[in-house]
C-alpha cells in the first residue's frame, strides 16, 4: 500500500474513513425514519405520514443544495464540504431530540437535509474525483462496498437505541457519534485536495459550455439518476406491501427483503475484483439490465421471489458504482467534482417524490398497477443506459 499524492496518506486509509463516514451519513437519516417513525409517531401523536415526510424534506433540501455543493467542492476539494456535513448532521439530530412540536421535527429534517447534500454518495464521489482525478474509479467502487453497510449496521443499532433508551436520546446519540467520530475522521485522514493546474481549472461558465454530445451525455446520465432513484425509493417503502399483496406472509416478506442488502454487496465485491478492465458503461448497462429482470419477475408473478430481489438488489448494488463512475468516464475528473453535484439533483427529487406516487399508484391503481409501474420504469432505464453509448 503505497501512500498517495493527494496529502502523501494512504489511499485505503482515506477510502476507509469515508467509509464510516459514509456508513453513519446514511444510516442516520435516508434509513432512520424505517426504524424511528412508528415510535415518534406512537410517542408523539404526530401523524405518521408526516414523520415519514420528514425525510422527503430533507431529501429535497439537499436536491437544491447538490449543484453549490458540487461547485465548493469542485474549488476547495471535499474536505470542508464533509466536515460541514458533520456538523449539519449533528445539529439536525439535536432539533429532532428537542422537538417539542412537528414544525420544529420537521425544522431538523431541513438541516438533516442540508447534511444529506453534503455528505451522502455524491459529495464523498466528488471528493474522491478532486483527490485521485481519473484515477478515482476504484476508490469509488470500494465506498460504495463500505456503505452498502449502513442499513446493516445503523438499523440494529437504532432500534437496540430507541428500545432502551427512546427515539430522541437516539437522535443525540447520533448527533453524538457525527461530532465524536464522523467529524474526526473527515478531519484527521481526508486529506486537503490539491490545487487544480491552470491547465486544468474550469470555471462555473466553462461546464456550463458542454458541447452538443456532452450535453446530450449529461442529460441521458440525468434520466438515468431520475429514473433510478424513483425506482429505488419505491421499492424501499413499499416492497413489504407489494409482497402482501401477492400473498406473501409478513415475515416470509421480510425475509425476503433482507436478501437486497447481501445482493448489493456481493455485486459489488465482483465489480471491485473487476479491477475496472470494462468501460464504466457496461456497469451501468448491467446494473439496469438486472434491475428490470428482477422487477419484471415480480411484476409478472412468477414463483421464485428470492430470485428475482437477488437480481434487483444485485443490479441496484453496482448502480451505485456507476453513478459515480459514468460521469467521470464521460466528463473528464477536470469538471468531475461540479458535474456531479448538477446531477445528483434530479435524482433526489425523485427519490423524495417517489413514495407519494407510489402510494396513489397503490390507492387508485392496487398492487398490480404498481408492480406495472415499477417494470415500465426500470426497463426505460436500460434504454436510457443504452442511449450513453452513443456519447462516449
Amino acid at each position: 500500500m503505497t501512500p498517495d499524492a493527494a496529502g502523501g496518506r494512504a489511499r485505503l486509509t482515506v477510502i476507509s474513513a469515508l467509509g464510516v463516514v459514509e456508513i453513519l451519513a446514511w444510516g442516520s437519516s435516508f434509513y432512520l425514519p424505517a426504524v424511528v417513525a412508528g415510535p415518534v409517531a406512537a410517542d408523539t401523536g404526530w401523524p405518521l405520514a408526516w414523520v415519514v415526510g420528514g425525510l422527503s424534506i430533507g431529501l429535497l433540501v439537499a436536491a437544491f443544495a447538490s449543484p453549490r455543493v458540487g461547485v465548493v467542492i469542485q474549488q476547495r476539494g471535499g474536505r470542508p464540504v464533509l466536515a460541514c456535513a458533520a456538523i449539519l448532521l449533528a445539529a439536525g439530530h439535536v432539533v429532532l431530540g428537542l422537538a417539542p412540536a412537528l414544525p420544529i421535527y420537521l425544522a431538523g429534517w431541513l438541516l438533516l437535509g442540508l447534511g444529506m447534500g453534503c455528505g451522502l454518495y455524491d459529495p464523498a464521489f466528488a471528493t474522491l474525483g478532486r483527490l485521485y482525478g481519473a484515477e478515482a474509479r476504484p476508490a469509488i467502487t470500494t465506498l460504495t462496498l463500505w456503505g452498502g453497510f449502513a442499513s446493516t449496521v445503523c438499523w440494529p443499532v437504532s432500534a437496540f437505541l430507541v428500545e432502551h433508551v427512546g427515539w430522541r436520546s437516539t437522535s443525540f446519540a447520533y448527533a453524538g457519534l457525527h461530532l465524536l467520530v464522523t467529524l474526526p475522521l473527515v478531519l484527521g485522514l481526508v486529506p486537503k485536495a490539491p490545487a487544480p493546474d491552470d491547465a486544468k481549472r474550469k470555471t462555473s461558465q466553462e461546464i456550463e459550455s458542454l458541447t452538443s454530445r456532452e450535453r446530450r451525455a449529461f442529460l441521458l446520465m440525468a434520466g438515468v439518476l431520475i429514473l433510478g432513484g424513483t425506482v429505488m425509493a419505491l421499492v424501499s417503502v413499499h416492497l413489504i406491501t407489494l409482497l402482501q399483496a401477492r400473498g406473501v406472509a409478513l415475515s416470509a416478506a421480510v425475509s425476503y427483503g433482507a436478501l437486497i442488502g447481501p445482493s448489493q454487496v456481493g455485486a459489488r465485491v465482483l465489480e471491485m475484483a473487476n479491477k475496472g478492465r470494462h468501460h464504466p458503461l457496461w456497469t451501468l448497462t448491467v446494473a439496469m439490465t438486472l434491475v428490470a429482470f428482477g422487477l419484471g419477475i415480480l411484476a409478472a408473478g412468477v414463483p421464485p421471489v428470492g430470485v428475482a430481489l437477488v437480481l434487483y438488489g444485485a443490479g441496484n448494488g453496482i448502480y451505485s458504482i456507476a453513478r459515480g463512475t459514468v460521469p467521470l468516464a464521460l466528463f473528464g475528473p477536470a469538471r468531475y467534482p461540479e458535474l456531479v453535484g448538477r446531477l445528483a439533483r434530479p435524482g433526489l427529487i425523485a427519490q423524495a417524490l417517489a413514495p407519494s406516487l407510489g402510494a396513489l399508484a397503490l390507492a387508485y391503481g392496487g398492487p398490480d398497477s404498481a408492480y406495472v409501474l415499477l417494470a415500465a420504469l426500470a426497463i426505460a432505464n436500460v434504454g436510457m443506459a443504452i442511449a450513453l453509448w452513443g456519447t462516449r
